[in-house]
């Protein structure tokens, strides 16, 4: 373990913002923990320090400053919802080929330059598919803070109207909006716009949308991102599926992902006596959103006891609470699961 030494020059490095030389004594820590026959700890504390030190580097890489969104009652008003996040995907628990593909579109739009130069074009276009709290809308939201761009969520009571040619044309604005006012645009809940042409209950104007829809993302040339984000793929439109630069599938939280949430979540509070065998079982089929807000009950119940510890039986009774909470609505997970393609057991 750590030194005495060792840990006071952590804390003097963290005081005076001496990244270089924090990282210098982690490793220090993690050749020692190796070396005492904590393999295990040590190699888990060398791949801390090589993330940190990826993340580091990724900062430092030059992002053009997007236009700022002019907050004026022009033609965006009530289209979109403009925020400025700083979550970053570091902050997300995801499986790790998810996590992968989505630093590949961040390295890719940040060497944008550089894929230019030979004739090639950043992920800009990219389609989250996956049932209810999975982690799609917060996607959205943490490629904005890794790219410090503004995040323009379109607001589909605004864009979608009775009358014919409105909403196309509303649409149009959004896409313009895209050229002058560089941003990640998330249009969610896309099935709404992106519902088959073929569908039993199809009418003209939904068909005019989703061409109007589809032409504009096919011209679309701008250097903003546009992410859609759907529970139902099965109600998509083939045509689309070309169009976009990327799908990503979101699955339900397993077994690891479910300790991730639970530690993240109940960080500030003392979990020493937790089994995870009865946690995960009790978690398992949640969503990422589902399992959060399961611990978050425990928590309350905990310090309305006037307790900082998380027992075992209050957190299992928490979570079994959300499971049987959405049995009355059909627990919508399974019909994202047939329309899927019957996948079994993050917005």
């Amino acid at each position: 373990m750590a030194t005495a030494e060792q840990l006071k020059a952590l804390l003097h490095s963290y005081a005076t913002a001496d990244e270089d030389r924090f990282l210098s004594v982690a490793l220090q820590i993690a050749s020692g923990a190796a070396r005492s026959g904590k393999q295990r700890l040590g190699d888990e504390l060398r791949d801390l320090v090589d993330q940190a030190k990826r993340h580091r580097a990724a900062a430092r890489q030059p992002v053009v400053a997007a236009v700022p969104l002019v907050r004026s009652p022009g033609e965006l008003a009530g289209l979109v919802a403009a925020s400025c996040p700083q979550v970053r995907l570091s902050d997300m628990v995801l499986a790790p080929t998810t996590h992968s593909r989505l630093e590949r579109v961040v390295r890719e739009y940040r060497q944008t330059a550089v894929l230019d130069a030979h004739g090639l074009q950043p992920r800009r276009k990219l389609l989250l598919v996956g049932p209810p709290g999975s982690g799609k809308t917060m996607t959205a939201t943490a490629l904005a803070g890794e790219l410090g761009l503004p995040l323009l969520q379109v607001q589909l009571h605004g864009l979608i109207t009775k009358f014919m040619g409105e909403t196309a044309a509303k649409l149009h604005v959004v896409f313009q909006a895209m050229q002058t006012t560089r941003g990640v645009y998330l249009f969610d809940e896309f099935d709404a716009i992106g519902a088959t042409r073929g569908a039993d209950n199809d009418i003209g104007e939904v068909r005019r949308i989703l061409n109007s829809f589809l032409q504009f993302l096919e011209q679309d040339s701008s250097d903003s991102l546009l992410v859609a984000a759907t529970n139902l793929s099965g109600m998509l439109d083939s045509a689309l599926m070309r169009r976009f630069d990327d799908v990503i599938q979101y699955d339900l939280p397993d077994a690891a992902m479910i300790k991730q949430l639970v530690r993240n979540r109940l960080a500030l509070f003392d979990t020493t006596g937790l089994r995870w065998g009865p946690v995960t079982a009790a978690a398992g089929g949640l969503s990422h959103a589902e399992v959060v807000r399961g611990c978050e009950d425990a928590a309350k119940d905990a310090v309305l006891d006037g307790r900082q510890r998380i027992m075992l039986a209050m957190l299992v009774r928490a979570l079994s609470e959300r499971r049987s909470a959405r049995s009355p609505l059909g627990s919508g997970q399974e019909g994202w699961a047939t329309d899927a393609g019957a996948r079994t057991p993050e917005d």
